[in-house]
């Protein structure tokens, strides 16, 4: 079984070679773990050793390859680029300008090189999946510790050649994710398993030592940057290359990669610039996401190259950035045109410097001050620009239903994994349909049968869209509860408001109705009714 959706370049269970040290080669399902860890010792493996890929520049020389058949894996085309006879998963560019040109009219050219190693995810819940595969048929039920139900049920139909709507996923509570529990992982190994066992649910439980060896990381990353700039501060120039260490696979680490592209430069306005992204293959454990999904290593690489920068031009660094950032009017190094809309990094770090009493570089004199306290007090800043990888139809939804007490019960299909998503939304509800927020419960399990879509729990998007899902689903409430009320107070709908329980006249506020009241329907004292359960639900997609 192939697993990947952007590069598919793995198998559930190694076949022939391994390409990192914690890659399964065999697997065991018993009925207790004891009798698992025997058969497990029974198993006998014959390895012959070959020399590994061990970093960037190794991989970047080709000697040995990582995937001997790189032109063959398949991938999403036009997006990513794998380089044939290397090892190189996918190349990424954007360029700006003339580069060359711009290096000419520069007063000072720097160049640095910066790195960051590979880090765990090491959420307090490890890896767990538990998977029963129907031997009669293609459905597949599936209970996990992940981020994402609809895209995980997307890449398991994928890799299986299955139906979407043969794939059922829960997810209970998470202990936390960071990135580490996007996409697809134990599933497929476990799918596997059960389907050997005859169809009984199996259990696979990573250890904290499992998971490092087999999981994947962050990936590694390198950053060499070139600027020029004139004495005036004016960034004309900057050839950055950005290579990610993404271990033996890449369907994630592509993605990640392909980021640097658009937010690599960071928010400024520069004329000539280069940007390469090589997202590189080793014999490592491979890569995934992981918090800000590459935007922080490169945050890293740019904004240490503007505070040396502005150290050598002799400019405060406030200044120096805020001389070359994008404002509305400008494009981006991809092309994008900056509106008002798109956020306006000049009045972020305004902002930030005003919160924090920026003053300045310390003078010699401050620094030796502090040290005779024995107190130091540090200040800074700085500034990126996120351009999550989504596709252009990312949406969300919410649904919401009030219960005969007037409790609203809203469910959704993203995920909490501590970020605080079920108290945001139920928040955003709360206050909208102006009740206490004990009146609102954001049902905690997620159920891809049940609950409705949601793209991924990723790229800190989801209080943003899936609470103006909510806005919407708590708006849609409330005109189906004016509609009832207006025939029942016999005014129109556009005379009614509503506060604290209640939809009422403007004019009259005590000609009012309970939202209890209008729950189930609205029940007449002569034993008609109208309306109905009162149910509504929000869309938000992604715009622009």
């Amino acid at each position: 079984i192939l697993v990947g959706l952007y590069m598919q370049d793995k198998l559930a269970i190694a076949k022939g070679e391994t390409r990192y040290q914690g890659e399964v080669v065999a697997a065991v399902a018993a009925t207790t773990e004891a009798i698992a860890e025997q058969a497990i010792s029974l198993i006998e493996v014959e390895y012959e050793v070959l020399e590994p890929v061990r970093n960037l520049d190794d991989a970047l020389e080709a000697k040995i390859l990582v995937h001997e058949n790189i032109a063959e894996i398949k991938h999403i085309e036009g997006v990513f680029f794998p380089q044939p006879n290397s090892n190189i998963a996918s190349l990424n560019k954007s360029l700006k300008g003339d580069l060359e040109a711009g290096f000419e009219e520069a007063d000072l050219v720097v160049e640095n090189e910066f790195t960051l190693p590979a880090v765990a995810h090491v959420p307090l819940e490890t890896h767990v999946a538990i998977v029963q595969a129907d031997p009669y048929s293609d459905r597949i039920r599936i209970w996990t510790s992940a981020q994402s139900p609809f895209a995980l049920r997307q890449l398991m139909a994928f890799s299986f050649g299955v139906k979407e709507s043969d794939i059922e996923v829960h997810i209970p509570f998470v202990g936390g994710g960071f990135g580490g529990k996007a996409g697809i992982h134990l599933e497929p190994l476990v799918t596997l398993l059960s389907r050997a066992s005859g169809g009984l649910p199996v259990k696979l439980r990573m250890t904290r030592e499992q998971e490092f060896n087999y999981l994947p990381t962050r990936a590694g990353m390198r950053g060499r940057i070139k600027t020029g700039v004139k004495k005036d501060g004016s960034m004309v120039a900057s050839d950055i290359v950005y290579d990610w260490d993404s271990g033996a696979y890449a369907d994630y680490g592509v993605n990640v990669g392909k980021t640097a592209v658009y937010g690599g430069l960071g928010p400024y306005d520069v004329d000539n610039v280069s940007i390469v992204s090589n997202t590189i293959y080793t014999n490592k454990v491979f890569s995934t996401a992981y918090r800000g999904f590459g935007h922080l290593e490169t945050l890293w690489t740019v904004e240490r190259q503007m505070d040396i920068l502005s150290q050598k031009l002799g400019i405060d660094p406030y200044e120096f950035r805020m001389m070359n950032m994008l404002r509305p009017g400008d494009t981006t190094v991809t092309g994008e045109l900056m509106t008002r809309s798109t956020g306006c990094p000049t009045d972020c770090l305004s902002a930030v410097v005003k919160e924090i009493g920026w003053t300045g570089r310390k003078s010699e004199e401050d620094r030796q001050r502090e040290w005779k306290t024995g107190k130091i007090r540090g200040k800074g800043f700085a500034m990126i620009q996120k351009a999550p990888a989504m596709p252009p139809n990312t949406a969300t939804a919410v649904v919401m239903q009030m219960s005969g007490d007037g409790h609203v019960k809203i469910m959704i299909g993203a995920i909490d994994y501590g970020q605080g998503a079920l108290t945001a939304i139920a928040q955003i509800a709360a206050q909208e349909l102006d009740l206490p927020i004990e009146m609102i419960e954001v049902i905690k399990e997620t159920n891809t049968e049940t609950n409705p879509y949601d793209w991924n729990t990723v790229a800190s998007k989801y209080t943003f869209m899936g609470g103006n899902a909510t806005i919407q689903a708590s708006r849609k409430m409330l005109e189906q509860m004016k509609n009832i009320a207006g025939q029942v107070l016999r005014c129109a709908p556009e005379f009614l408001t509503h506060g604290d329980g209640y939809i009422y006249n403007v004019h009259r506020p005590d000609r009012r109705i309970a939202y209890k009241d209008m729950a189930l329907g609205y029940a007449y004292p002569d034993g008609n009714g109208i309306g109905g359960p009162l149910i509504a639900h929000g869309v938000c997609m992604a715009d622009g």
